[in-house]
């Protein structure tokens, strides 16, 4: 059995929302293949402790905000490495290059470099998602109001929107969700639908949004391009895991009105549920736009809400790195 080597990588951010990579040397493994800065973990550090020296060592950079974001594990044919990702969001100094062939400032949509390194390869796809999700409520609030939120929100560049809509019939479900997609995909959003794999792919939604209760039933990942999950507690994480889901919800971090007598996660809570999994997690439960730095901090790929999401407006712009809005 192959020792487990622990790696620590780092998503080293700019403000346009490129990321840079760098292009592996002739002498090491998968010499040409492009990965994310970092290096191996030493005995007595801990990962963001490695990382910060690797950047300083390998980069010349002085890293100074690091998220924890994935854990992902990779057998290549010399190890097992376990990656763990962190977003480097606030760093300084001129980046000089030490240990590549090249480096190159990217973009997850449109990537200019390759091939990657297989255990970086997925990455890219969970840099494409959105910061911010926007669950609808139009039985509440009425379909019009919705909408009329809808395009508010996408203007002030929301760009993830979960269609879940209880109460609503399943003709007036179908027309909403219709209406939202064209909406969203207009803005370049992407939509979900909550719990109806054949109303996403009626009304052209991007993927389906599985209530927990449906995660635990299922054998295999539903077949759409963007599959998430409502969890709960640790199991339910893991089992989003081992299905090859794109992201999870996890909540409620504060109590909320749509779970009245539940008490939150809190934010160690959150943290401690969210840790060392391979897929982004949002955080879920009484959040608004300002409670973003607190989730990074806690590991949460980003935020999700209900209400809060639809007090976004053109004087408050959403801008957190994504390729779906842009950055």
């Amino acid at each position: 059995m192959k020792k487990i080597v622990d790696v620590a990588a780092g998503v080293i951010t700019r403000a346009d929302g490129s990321f840079l990579l760098g292009q592996r040397a002739p002498g090491t493994f998968y010499p040409g293949y492009w990965e994310f800065p970092g290096g191996k973990v030493e005995p007595g550090e801990t990962p963001a402790a490695a990382l910060v020296r690797e950047l300083d060592e390998d980069l010349g950079i002085r890293a100074h905000t690091l998220y924890p974001w994935l854990m992902r594990e990779h057998h290549y044919e010399h190890a097992h490495v376990r990656l763990h990702f962190f977003e480097v969001a606030a760093w300084s100094g001129e980046v000089n290059d030490h240990v590549h062939s090249a480096l190159a400032w990217q973009r997850a949509d449109a990537l200019a470099v390759g091939p990657m390194l297989p255990a970086n390869g997925p990455i890219l796809k969970a840099l494409c998602l959105p910061r911010r999700m926007g669950i609808t409520h139009a039985g509440e609030i009425g379909v019009e109001a919705q909408l009329a939120a809808l395009d508010a929100a996408l203007a002030a560049g929301l760009r993830l929107v979960q269609v879940r809509e209880p109460v609503l019939s399943a003709p007036a479900r179908e027309s909403f969700a219709a209406a939202v997609v064209r909406r969203a995909h207009a803005a370049g959003a992407l939509v979900v639908v909550n719990g109806d794999v054949a109303l996403a792919q009626r009304c052209g939604a991007d993927g389906v949004h599985l209530p927990a209760h449906q995660l635990t039933a299922l054998t295999q990942r539903p077949a759409l391009p963007w599959v998430g999950a409502s969890c709960h507690g640790r199991d339910e994480l893991l089992r989003a895991a081992e299905l090859g889901l794109d992201y999870a919800l996890l909540g409620a971090v504060r109590p909320t009105p749509t779970h009245p007598g539940r008490s939150g996660l809190g934010w160690e809570g959150f943290a401690r549920l969210a840790a060392a999994l391979p897929m982004p997690v949002l955080a879920l439960g009484g959040l608004g736009d300002a409670d973003m730095a607190a989730a990074r901090v806690a590991g949460a790929h980003g935020i999700a809400g209900i209400r809060g999401m639809w007090q976004l407006s053109a004087s408050a712009p959403c801008r957190t790195p994504s390729c779906a809005d842009g950055a």
